[in-house]
This record gives structure tokens, C-alpha cells and sequence, in this order.
């Protein structure tokens, strides 16, 4: 990238996430829920220049990245004392350990399997992982996540709290279908929002000094997520622009725009 790209790239930047602030204070001012929401910078395939200024000018403390060799190339480039970071994509068993202490949280707890392995490799390096419960709310096949059914969710928090106790699990996250829907989306997202009510009534709310945490909404969505009461947006093109992918880069994973 020259000189000139990048300055271009920096000033776009700057731009999209001024306006993406107005706009989420806008959607925390009309949704019931008043809350204070996180802005995610999600980072895939975002080189850590760009990443970079994001936290040092723009004042950004939470990315979040989809893949774990991504994280851990431009790991050791990052800016980041002060900065929380997060793993959204996909994660497989045999990965964990290359993440479990590069991260703050992980979004994507989808099996007993995996939370077995992370409980292994937090306990290793003397920590807790926190996690969130993946929620699979539109019921899509080519999606991983648990069912979207409050016994489910509860019998999968009861067995991970009880067989592994260094996954802490925070909260849920969800990934909605790409409908471009706002109805739709605001179906999928207050009924995510009844189930992590319900894991916040009936176990969250017995452990003390934790903060429950709803992660959902992504460059297209986040408004309508804010409105029906997430913690968390996850934002990526809506801050870098468009994606570049190498060839054959991204097959096979939840896309997190």
C-alpha cells in the first residue's frame, strides 16, 4: 500500500467509526435496555497497520478476530495495552491452544468437545476462560451453535460449569441470518435477547461480580441488535471497508462482517 493508500485508508477510518458511534448512540438512546453497547472492531483480513490505528487514533478497546493463524501472525504487531481481544469465529478443539492465552474471550462455544479442550489449555497457563454460548438463532444447517431452546442452553451451561470449571461462561452470542430484513432481524435478535434473559435469571445472576454479556449485530445489523438489547456489536466492513480475500481465503466460516 503507498503512501497516499494509506493515508486514504487511515481517513476512511476515522470517518466510519465517528459515524459509527452517532449511530449507536442514536439506537442506545431509542432501545429500552439504556445500555452502554461495545463497538468490536472485527479485524479479519485487516493488515495490523490499519488495526492499529483504529486503537491508537481512534480510540477503539475491543477487535475480535475469526481465525486463529490470523490472530496469531499479527498478534505480535498490535497495539494493545488496553485493548480486549476477542475469537468470533469457528473454533476447533486442536486450535485452542494457540489462542488460549492471546485472548480475553471466545464467542464461539459451541460443543462440550471444545469446552473440555479449553477448560485443558486455560488450566495450563493458571487461567479462566471466559466464553459465550453460540446460539445457531436461525436454525441454519450451514451454521455451528447451540439449538435455540432455553432447556438446551441451560442443560449445555449446567454440564460445561460443572465438568469445566476453567471455561466461565458469560453470556450468548449469535450470529442472525444475512436477511437485510430489519423485521427479520429483530425477530432473531429479541428472541436471542428472551433466552439470555432466561440463562441470566436462572445461573447467571448466582454468580457474583460477573457481568452477562449478549453479543449479536454486524455491519448490517447492529442498530436492530442494539435496539432489542446486545452488549456487543461486531463490526468489520462497516469500519475497514470491503473485504480483500486472498484465494480461497474464508471458505467454510461464518462470515462476521
Amino acid at each position: 500500500m503507498s503512501n497516499e493508500e494509506q493515508t486514504a485508508a487511515f481517513a476512511a477510518i476515522e470517518h466510519n467509526i465517528t459515524s459509527l458511534r452517532e449511530k449507536i448512540a442514536a439506537a442506545e438512546n431509542a432501545s429500552p435496555y439504556h445500555k452502554n453497547v461495545t463497538l468490536m472492531a472485527v479485524t479479519k483480513t485487516v493488515d495490523a497497520d490499519r488495526i492499529n490505528h483504529a486503537i491508537d487514533v481512534c480510540g477503539i478497546r475491543c477487535i475480535g478476530e475469526n481465525r486463529v493463524q490470523e490472530l496469531c501472525d499479527k498478534y505480535p504487531l498490535l497495539h494493545l495495552d488496553g485493548v480486549s481481544v476477542h475469537l468470533i469465529g469457528s473454533l476447533q478443539s486442536n486450535k485452542v491452544k494457540y489462542i488460549i492465552d492471546k485472548v480475553d474471550m471466545i464467542h464461539s462455544l459451541d460443543s462440550l468437545s471444545l469446552a473440555k479442550e479449553i477448560d485443558r489449555q486455560a488450566k495450563k497457563h493458571g487461567k479462566t476462560m471466559d466464553c459465550l454460548i453460540e446460539i445457531n438463532i436461525g436454525r441454519e444447517e450451514s451454521k455451528g451453535g447451540i439449538a435455540p431452546e432455553e432447556e438446551e442452553i441451560l442443560r449445555f451451561y449446567d454440564t460445561v460449569t460443572t465438568d469445566y470449571p476453567a471455561v466461565r461462561i458469560r453470556g450468548l452470542m449469535t450470529i442472525a441470518p444475512n436477511t437485510g430484513d430489519t423485521s427479520a432481524y429483530h425477530r432473531y435478535f429479541s428472541e436471542t435477547k428472551a433466552l439470555f434473559d432466561a440463562l441470566c435469571e436462572k445461573r447467571l445472576s448466582r454468580v457474583a461480580g460477573m457481568e452477562p454479556v449478549l453479543s449479536m449485530g454486524m455491519s448490517g445489523s447492529y442498530e436492530e441488535a442494539i435496539l432489542c438489547g446486545s452488549d456487543i456489536v461486531r463490526v468489520g466492513s462497516g469500519i475497514f471497508g470491503a473485504r480483500q480475500y486472498p484465494p480461497k481465503a474464508g471458505m467454510g466460516e461464518p462470515e462476521q462482517k
